[in-house]
């Protein structure tokens, strides 16, 4: 999977953020809310996993600890969740992160963790290395193989039985036994699937159409649309399902009938992610445009995105176009020694500083070299030809400022803010 391009970064490797008013730096993949609370987190293609304070509209921690993207999120009994990445590893979390290291790390996956879910003590995994695993709370993992090609989707069906989706079309339950039943198989890529309470599953994939699988492998078309969905969410009781696509909208659609009750449009960038609140009315999503964003599904109207109102005017003097852009590395940066080392560490005196030299931060092999002085030159080839070629074998993502105002202001914002 490419990494897509992120604003502002300095490091990545693993540390914590406190009460920030954060939006992702790249699009957001993926939603888990804590079915105890509704707590949120999202996760995105900026290695990071955002714990949301969503009474006070603000981020209460921001994690980035996966050396890729992170791909899946699933809540986990208590409020912690787990995350699974481009890495290929998967993290648990409990529901006070800010110690910024997992509570378990689960290794085995020889490729992209693609999707995740949790049900009665066992964690389900899917990847791009062609295999579901079963991660018992104490053992040895359950492997199981024989889909095909990537497989991008799993989740447990309502009796328990651990389900899958992928690459090569098939729709299939898992045994005991580690064989599977295909359930359905429809000739092209599948996306997502979600567990209703019936016992049935939707699934969606690249030709956009949505349906839903019976246990008995009975199909049902629901949804024809024209760009491909790549996430879905139903609500707790199983009576609207959310259908996100690569297109921008969100169909909100009411069950057991399968009617279309509303189109949700965005802000015309893919929807990523989605995931209802627990009041059953609440839909989250997370996309291209890096906002997690809120929506009232069934009146069919946005409520805005979390965060936003957390975002302060500048502080007087202080260039307002670079303080603009610098809201997107808001997440990972300090601009003050006081306020310490974030997932990145703090910008304080960064015009004249060398490269991996800030106190008590645990830079990446790459960026502890210090062989180089950060100047207004040196920032703006870091963003111009991107970290991947000034510092090549960071851990960074790959990221590049591609507006030459937005640099120019950027760079005044910094030299004014980190004196």
């Amino acid at each position: 999977m490419r990494r897509l391009a992120i604003l502002l970064a300095l490091v990545a490797l693993p540390a914590v953020a406190q009460d920030q008013a954060a939006v992702h730096g790249g699009p957001v993949r993926a939603l888990a809310v804590a079915p105890e609370g509704g707590a949120l987190a999202s996760a995105g293609f900026d290695q990071s996993v955002i714990f949301w304070d969503l009474a006070a509209g603000r981020a209460r921690a921001v994690v980035r600890w996966h050396a890729g993207a992170v791909n899946a999120l699933t809540p986990l009994p208590g409020g912690g969740v787990a995350s699974g990445g481009e890495d290929g590893r998967i993290a648990v979390w409990g529901a006070d992160p800010r110690g910024g290291a997992p509570l378990r790390v689960l290794e085995g996956h020889e490729g992209p963790v693609a999707s995740l879910a949790w049900r009665d003590g066992v964690l389900a995994s899917a990847a791009w290395d062609g295999t579901v695993r079963l991660w018992p709370e104490a053992g040895a993992p359950r492997v199981l193989a024989g889909q095909q090609g990537n497989v991008n989707a799993v989740a447990f069906r309502a009796d328990g039985v651990p389900v899958s989706a992928g690459f090569d079309g098939t729709v299939r339950a898992w045994g005991a036994d580690g064989t599977s039943e295909v359930l359905a198989a429809f000739g092209l890529p599948q996306n997502a699937l979600a567990p209703l309470p019936d016992g049935g599953l939707a699934v969606a994939g690249v030709d956009g159409a949505v349906r839903l699988v019976a246990r008995n492998g009975e199909v049902r078309d629901l949804l024809a649309g024209s760009r491909p969905v790549v996430a879905l969410a139903a609500n707790a009781d199983g009576t609207l399902l959310a259908a996100a696509s690569l297109g921008g909208s969100i169909a909100i659609l009411r069950l057991p009938e399968g009617r279309l009750l509303h189109t949700l449009d965005g802000p015309g960038t893919p929807v990523w992610s989605a995931a209802f609140a627990t009041d059953g009315r609440t839909l989250w999503t997370g996309g291209a445009d890096r906002r997690v964003r809120r929506w009232d599904a069934v009146a069919g109207r946005a409520i805005g995105p979390v965060g936003e109102a957390a975002e302060a005017a500048p502080r007087a003097g202080l260039d307002a176009q670079g303080a603009r852009v610098f809201r997107a590395c808001s997440a990972c940066h300090a601009l003050t020694a006081e306020a310490g080392n974030m997932a990145g560490p703090h910008l304080a005196g960064l015009f004249g500083r060398r490269m991996g030299s800030v106190a008590g931060y645990a830079y990446s092999e790459r960026l502890a070299r210090g062989d180089i002085v950060w100047t207004r030159e040196t920032v703006a080839d870091l963003f111009t030809r991107g970290p991947d070629v000034v510092t090549p074998g960071t851990k960074m993502p790959v990221q590049r400022l591609e507006n030459a105002e937005d640099m120019a202001a950027l760079l005044r914002f910094l030299e004014q803010a980190t004196r």
